[in-house]
């Protein structure tokens, strides 16, 4: 089940703290609770990504970009995403979850998230995000306009541009 609860919560502790700059990063303590964890008594994969989901809700309320989704009757949708797993976060553990905005492209915005438990990385995703309006990708200008920013994006890091240019070659629809 989705954590409303805890999304809710999120969204009001949030929304309390004052602005960060686009392109500072948001950590958030968390623990994993036992409805977080699967059968190998470990935190879900898919619980993982849905608790991203957070840190991106609360990096955006604290990026002003909350406010003009609000605003223009816009929402947020992922477009893409790769993650890396490598050290399990077990029941009750508690580890701090890391959100940053890296830029943006043509296209898309690009951000990474990681959960760390204590000077050990467990997880890192990228992922290519938009904004939609009227249930269509929104143009990344206009997002900006919205959003005062008056310079363009910072340089795409090498590692994150290759993914994007990578994942372009794959066929879409699949080949089934």
């Amino acid at each position: 089940m989705y954590p409303f609860a805890r999304t809710l919560a999120v969204a009001l502790k949030e929304s309390r703290k004052p602005r960060m700059d686009l392109y500072d990063t948001h950590t958030m303590p968390m623990t994993c609770w036992p409805f977080d964890i699967d059968y190998f008594v470990e935190m879900n994969n898919g619980r993982i990504m849905t608790l991203f989901d957070l840190g991106r809700t609360a990096l955006a309320i604290r990026i002003g970009l909350w406010d003009v989704l609000k605003r223009e009757k816009w929402g947020l949708v992922v477009a893409g995403s790769t993650v890396r797993y490598r050290a399990r976060i077990r029941p009750m553990q508690r580890f701090e979850m890391r959100t940053r905005f890296l830029g943006w492209d043509e296209r898309f915005f690009y951000l990474e998230q990681a959960m760390w438990r204590g000077d050990t990385c467990c997880n890192h995703a990228l992922l290519r995000t938009g904004v939609t309006a009227k249930g269509r990708l929104a143009p990344v200008d206009d997002v900006a306009r919205a959003m005062e920013m008056t310079e363009g994006s910072r340089p795409l890091p090498d590692w994150a541009q290759a993914w994007a240019a990578a994942d372009g070659t794959r066929p879409w629809p699949p080949e089934f």
